[in-house]
């Protein structure tokens, strides 16, 4: 049964890496190499009477730190949509990569919603390998755990049903934690994939992005959200400057800052 209740979603946009290319964006890299950018988002799912924001990005100084162009705080593009960053009382965290949960001080009411399998993982021996510890920041883990000892998080294993018409789902793959936000929009059932696909074209092609736990589960991650989305173009992927190009504005005035992700996609 489905609710009867479908949410807003939106797309907020707050930095850029214009150096990134094809090559760096495929596992294995890609014989047509060229300018491939990334975009960098937070996602907020907006209710009658409750907010939920998906991943909370990076700050000035990790822009710095990491070679990325800081467009905004991501409170602010929260702002812009109507949404005070300070009074959000649930943040989903696709996984632990620094440029998802990041910006500590933005939710101090926030109850954090990660996955069991990525916090064992980010504080486990795999962190070991510095292949593996790269995307993720010392600093952010520790915070993650103050959060846990402050009694602000809220662990889940594999499904969970986070609220009427949103549900949490491991896919891990790019992480080894990693979860997928399904939402009930007026178009139906959306994805949010987070970094399960960071482009369309990764999962449209099958072709992974090069960060990997475990390659299998990205593929299979893939499969997953197409049968959990009620359309193929309900797929939301994490980092693709397509998005700002496929759906609206939220508002007038937030062209390239926010997109309305549950109105229908801009033609052409």
């Amino acid at each position: 049964m489905e609710p009867t209740t479908p949410y807003e979603v939106y797309a907020v946009r707050y930095a850029h890496n214009a150096a990134a290319k094809r090559s760096g964006n495929f596992l294995g890299g890609d014989p047509h190499d060229g300018p491939m950018p990334l975009d960098y988002f937070v996602w907020a799912i907006k209710g009658p009477d409750r907010s939920f924001i998906l991943d909370t990005g990076f700050d000035a100084a990790m822009a710095a730190r990491r070679g990325r162009q800081l467009l905004r705080c991501p409170s602010e593009g929260l702002r812009a949509i109507g949404i005070a960053a300070d009074q959000v009382e649930d943040v989903i965290l696709s996984h632990m990569h620094y440029d998802h949960c990041g910006n500590y001080d933005l939710f101090p009411k926030a109850r954090y919603h990660l996955q069991d399998r990525e916090m064992a993982y980010c504080t486990g021996r795999c962190m070991c390998h510095p292949g593996l510890r790269g995307p993720f920041e010392a600093d952010d883990v520790t915070a993650m755990v103050r959060k846990l000892f402050d009694g602000r998080v809220q662990f889940h294993d594999g499904i969970s049903e986070l609220a009427p018409g949103i549900t949490l789902h491991h896919v891990g793959g790019h992480s080894k934690g990693l979860q997928v936000v399904r939402v009930f929009t007026r178009r139906g059932w959306m994805v949010l994939a987070s970094d399960a696909s960071h482009f369309y074209a990764n999962m449209e092609e099958g072709r992974a992005f090069p960060i990997v736990h475990d390659h299998e589960a990205t593929l299979e991650g893939y499969a997953t959200m197409r049968r959990l989305a009620s359309r193929r173009d309900a797929i939301i992927p994490g980092h693709d400057p397509l998005v700002l190009a496929r759906y609206p504005a939220a508002a007038p005035g937030l062209e390239g800052i926010a997109v309305r992700l549950d109105a229908d996609p801009v033609a052409g």
